[in-house]
């Protein structure tokens, strides 16, 4: 199939704000617990939907009186947290527009963004954001001031708006429309500068209430979920206005080294990820397993948990694979489940593929993972898996009131109201997006008879080799990922003979893999990349993987690095996707090496 559209069955209003739900949710259910902020000595407090208005307000009438006007763009860099959601909420509430800066952002980042936005407030965490904009201050003459929450901006701009009215705050906010800029979320530039993707109030409105629409079950109200991923991005941001129109109650949290402790103190009813969470939660598991000696009880439970969910989609599973199954949830299913909390039944994933592998595992573990595709520029999600139509290993279909269809080269198009109509400022990038008013995803896939749609590679990233071999890296990538002494790896030959990989180990791997074979606990990782039994297990990583694709795409060798890539490093993005081009640069000598 070439085309599939889901007829829309809603309309967006006119005066369509994403402000409104705090004001409807304070009339019309006043005491409801919208957020639980976790405090310093353990706990959490509770933010009633009259209190957030009530916060929401404030700070709206902070934002006036220190001269925001309507369409200014204000700024925000920090980390997940629920000031992050107020400042949201008040910069639409005040009129303005939120610029998202990831609080990881480099000086000429942050003033690449502040300086084409126009940004004229910035709200940042702590010290060390400031002092990154303090860098590049002086080359902004558009922002006026820096203000800081370790230093009490909340609390600075609550100050200044007691002489603005509640009548002036909704006035402002009724000057709203639909068409009016909500947010600017830049690309990560990997191929020039970062383009500001301009998304309107109309365009997170209809993302709302489109997901939902598909996700009812699972947007109910009073659930609760725990948000870590990093509000800058757009996949956490649209699940955060969904949930908050949905009256499902969030907690937030920046510290992934304690996440399972988190789960189990919020008990989250579902959770939004990227795949490399669920990769790592797998891997983790597997190796804890193997290290404890009841690696072969582990590697036979994920086998059944997959068998069974691929089961659910040819009639169900027989009788002996249902006695299985429930044995396994016993000895280990349950455990895994308990690690999320004990509640989780579901989960969302977006921001990258997550494989039918994973997917399947998760599924037969009983934590539905409902596998998305979207962009920055569709405003998240434009297709999802849902309870009614899944199927795993796909991104399920378009949501409401879009549709997709395949070009004559294979590129994915999408249409419907949650495609943005343009770049910030920057006309001829908008008009090389758009074709027939379809737009280009720049992504590779298919559409089956059912609508069902499944990324098949980046259409940038694809490799041709010298023998003109098209090559797309995300299969084998996926599943070199899925040992759990692997942490990264890239597929590269561009040009070349053959295919070939660049492979990280898994630091958190590392100290069981020594102790079962003997090495001390302070051998170094570059001693492991030539230790020869760990190079056999790389190696028949390499060879199971080579066995999904055709000979003219098997890695024909393999480069083992010493150290690992992280975000901080520059090869990973903050939703942990490679940036190719960055990797390339900073490893040419060993991507010459696999051919000299």
């Amino acid at each position: 199939m070439l085309e599939f559209e889901v007829p829309a069955s809603y309309q967006i209003p006119e005066n369509a704000s994403m402000a409104n739900s705090v004001f409807e949710h304070e009339k019309e259910s006043p005491n409801f617990v919208l957020f639980k902020v976790p405090l310093d000595a353990g706990g959490w407090s509770d933010v009633t939907a009259a209190k957030f208005a009530q916060d929401v307000t404030a700070v709206a009438k902070g934002l006036i009186a220190s001269g925001v006007q309507l369409g200014d763009r204000v700024a925000i860099m920090a980390s997940t947290s629920y000031n992050w959601v107020l400042l949201d909420y008040a910069i639409w509430t005040a009129g303005g527009c939120t610029v998202a800066i990831y609080e990881s952002s480099a000086p000429e980042q942050a003033k690449w963004i502040l300086e084409d936005s126009a940004t004229v407030i910035t709200v940042v965490e702590a010290q060390r954001h400031r002092a990154v904009i303090d860098e590049v201050a002086d080359s902004l003459p558009d922002l006026r001031e820096t203000l800081e929450l370790d230093k009490q901006a909340i609390a600075e701009l609550i100050e200044r708006g007691k002489d603005v009215s509640d009548a002036d705050v909704h006035a402002r906010r009724a000057q709203v429309t639909a068409s009016s800029p909500a947010t600017l979320i830049y690309t990560s530039g990997t191929t020039g500068k970062p383009k500001g993707v301009q998304l309107t109030h109309a365009n997170l409105w209809a993302e709302s209430k489109a997901v939902r629409l598909e996700l009812a079950s699972i947007f109910v109200e009073g659930n609760k979920t725990l948000m870590f991923l990093p509000l800058a991005h757009v996949f956490a941001r649209a699940i955060s206005v969904g949930a908050l129109d949905a009256k499902v109650t969030i907690a937030h949290t920046s510290d992934w080294t304690t996440l399972v402790e988190q789960f189990g103190a919020f008990k989250p009813d579902f959770i939004l990820s990227v795949p490399r969470v669920f990769e790592k939660v797998f891997n983790s598991a597997k190796q804890k397993a193997h290290d404890g000696g009841k690696g072969k009880i582990f590697d036979k439970a994920a086998a059944t948990a997959i068998a069974w969910s691929e089961a659910q989609d040819t009639g169900g599973a027989g009788f002996g694979l249902n006695l299985k199954h429930t044995v396994f949830d016993k000895l280990v299913y349950s455990k895994l489940k308990a690690a999320l909390g004990g509640q989780c039944k579901s989960a969302v994933s977006g921001g990258g593929p997550l494989g039918a592998r994973l997917g399947h595992f998760f599924r037969g573990v009983g934590v539905t993972i409902y596998e998305g595709y979207g962009l920055t520029e569709t405003s998240a999600a434009i297709t999802v898996n849902t309870p009614e139509n899944i199927r795993v290993g796909s991104v399920g279909r378009p949501i409401n009131g879009h549709a997709a269809k395949v070009a004559s080269d294979g590129e994915l198009l999408v249409r419907g109201p949650v495609t943005f109509s343009g770049y910030w400022k920057n006309d001829a990038a908008s008009a090389e997006s758009f074709e027939d008013g379809w737009f280009k995803t720049g992504d590779l896939g298919a559409i089956d008879d059912d609508g069902f749609v499944t990324i098949t590679g980046r259409k940038k990233e694809l490799i041709v080799t010298a023998a003109g071999k098209n090559v797309s890296p995300a299969t084998l990538e996926d599943s070199l990922r899925a040992n759990p002494l692997i942490s990264q790896c890239m597929v590269v030959g561009d040009g070349q003979p053959f295919i070939g990989a660049l492979i990280t180990l898994d630091p958190e791997a590392l100290p069981g893999w020594k102790e079962r074979h003997g090495l001390s606990a302070d051998t170094s990782v570059a001693e492991l990349t030539k230790n020869a039994d760990l190079v056999a297990e790389i190696d028949a990583a390499v060879a199971e993987t080579n066995k999904k694709v055709s000979k003219a795409e098997q890695i024909k060798k393999i480069r083992i690095l010493d150290v690992d890539w992280t975000q901080e490093g520059g090869e990973l993005t903050p939703k942990m996707s490679l940036k190719r081009n960055i990797v390339l640069k900073q490893y040419a000598g060993e991507v010459e090496a696999i051919y000299s």
